[in-house]
């Protein structure tokens, strides 16, 4: 028999790419990017932050994930004054899910960012969660709008250049919106934390807060206590007749009681009356819509009067 001989393979030299490489982290210079482990305890929320972080059913998620398959992506930290600490840009609640997950630090790229920078960097990677509250998103817009002006980009929501487009109406397309919507939801920010709250809860609806932020900081209150006087918030048009008394300084607190008080359109009570169950008892004369109206009205009234009339007997 034959001795077959066997090659023994050398070593391939792989070109492996690391992982700043394979995620393509990269600064605006085009410079690579580290990631570091950074402890936890040294890192804080970026002051202000426009977005927060909830202990909702996500986190869970989020909180079993970590636990159970670790820290796939890096989060994005600045340096505060102290060196060795950090501010965090990117990747709040991520922060939160590894104090609870009992983690001790968490990869991080640690970036430079001035002020503004960081509000847009946070603002351009949060805005599209789908759990954004509204007063999170009116935020968010403002404080963009804001940083962006103080670069020196134009900011004017009320009149456009000829071949020139405003930042607000770049932010606008940005995020899918009109201007004028964007112009809705910073109004928001005008409104106190209690009033805002409702709006997040959807008590009040968003065109009608718009109204109601053009009310001074009094009337606001006095439109709170209101609403829990008459357990009732209101319309866009009654928020509408609201702000034009402010604006002639004649909206007082019983002023505003008596517009909440108006019954609203889609509050009156509607009727539906089936012709079969009257039928037999109606008289013959009584054929048409309205006659059949009139006559239960005419019924109606006379049965007060008889209650009216019994009462008055009982009491004597």
């Amino acid at each position: 028999m034959q001795r077959r001989c066997c090659k023994i393979a050398k070593p391939l030299k792989l070109d492996v790419p690391s992982v700043n490489e394979i995620f393509g982290f990269s600064t605006n210079k085009g410079q690579a990017e580290t990631i570091v482990n950074i402890p936890i305890n040294k890192i804080f929320m970026f002051p202000n932050n426009p977005f927060t972080v909830r202990d909702d059913e996500k986190m869970k998620e989020t909180v079993a994930s970590i636990k159970n398959n670790g820290i796939l992506l890096p989060s994005i930290v600045r340096k505060r004054n102290n060196d060795d600490e950090y501010e965090m840009i990117v990747g709040g609640r991520k922060l939160k899910a590894c104090e609870i997950a009992g983690k001790e630090e968490m990869p991080c790229i640690v970036r430079e960012l001035t002020d503004d920078e960081a509000i847009i960097t946070i603002v351009d990677s949060n805005i599209q969660r789908e759990e954004i509250l509204m007063s999170e998103r009116a935020f968010a817009y403002k404080m963009k709008l804001e940083a962006i002006k103080r670069q020196g980009k134009r900011i004017d929501l009320t009149s456009t250049p000829v071949g020139e487009k405003l930042s607000a109406e770049i932010i606008a397309e940005e995020f899918g919106i009109s201007r004028e919507q964007l112009r809705r939801y910073i109004r928001l920010t005008e409104l106190n934390k209690q009033i805002l709250q409702m709006v997040d809860e959807k008590k009040i609806a968003l065109r009608p807060a718009v109204e109601i932020s053009y009310l001074n900081e009094g009337e606001q209150y006095s439109l709170l206590d209101a609403i829990k006087e008459n357990q009732a918030t209101p319309s866009e048009s009654q928020a509408k007749e609201m702000r034009k008394l402010s604006q002639e300084n004649k909206l007082t607190k019983d002023k505003i009681n008596e517009i909440l008080q108006e019954q609203k359109p889609n509050q009156k009570m509607k009727y539906t009356i089936h012709y079969e169950r009257f039928e037999k008892v109606l008289p013959r004369n009584v054929v048409t819509a309205k006659e059949v109206e009139d006559f239960l009205f005419k019924c109606a009234e006379e049965h007060n009067i008889r209650v009216k009339q019994k009462a008055m007997a009982m009491a004597r």
